[in-house]
């Protein structure tokens, strides 16, 4: 069969393939296109076998691209890597704050023990979406990110290109970061008492 991709979600890496001549639309997963160089795009053209998953729903197998040019380039995001001096900033905060107030012996351990464990949740999230298993829920990220985790989910947006894209989930992460520091100030400085 042939079709063109009308619905596309790469972070979840699932979507729906509308039939040439029209009728209903066909599921399609990440792994039905099998290894290539690009990632699928909205509008592609598709050659594709129908079959049935597990539960006995429609969906397409062995997809290949009918086009002849590569898809679109992704977007770039729109900071520069400026955004990562946040990282040295908010640790010269914490550093003055233990010279000034002092602060609990292992506040800096906490913070990299919980960035390291975020970094590594968000590359088992990108290794399950590339290879279609169970994804980390979303609550999850925001949840370690707001558990002092956050400078980790900075470093794996920006090194795993992982959740730098999807602005409702970046919307949520920066509002865990501003809480987290924010919850930082209030409790270990005298500056908000």
């Amino acid at each position: 069969m042939k079709g063109r991709l009308t619905q596309w979600d790469d972070a979840k890496g699932y979507g729906f393939i509308t039939p040439d001549g029209g009728g209903t639309k066909c599921f399609v997963h990440a792994k039905a296109f099998g290894l290539r160089p690009q990632r699928p795009f909205i509008g592609e053209r598709l050659s594709y076998r129908e079959g049935l998953d597990a539960q006995g729903k429609r969906r397409a197998l062995d997809v290949q691209s009918l086009e002849p040019r590569a898809a679109p380039p992704a977007p770039k995001p729109r900071d520069d890597g400026r955004v990562l001096l946040l990282v040295p900033a908010f640790a010269a905060l914490v550093a003055a704050a233990d010279l000034l107030w002092g602060l609990p012996h292992g506040l800096w351990g906490l913070y990299t023990a919980m960035s390291m464990a975020t970094f590594i949740t968000y590359w088992l999230d990108k290794r399950a979406a590339t290879r279609g298993d169970w994804r980390v829920p979303e609550a999850t990220l925001h949840g370690l990110a707001l558990a002092c985790g956050w400078p980790g989910a900075l470093l794996a947006q920006r090194l795993l290109r992982h959740k730098s894209a999807k602005r409702s989930f970046r919307r949520v992460y920066w509002a865990m970061v501003v809480l987290n520091i924010a919850g930082f100030v209030a409790i270990f400085t005298p500056l908000v008492r």
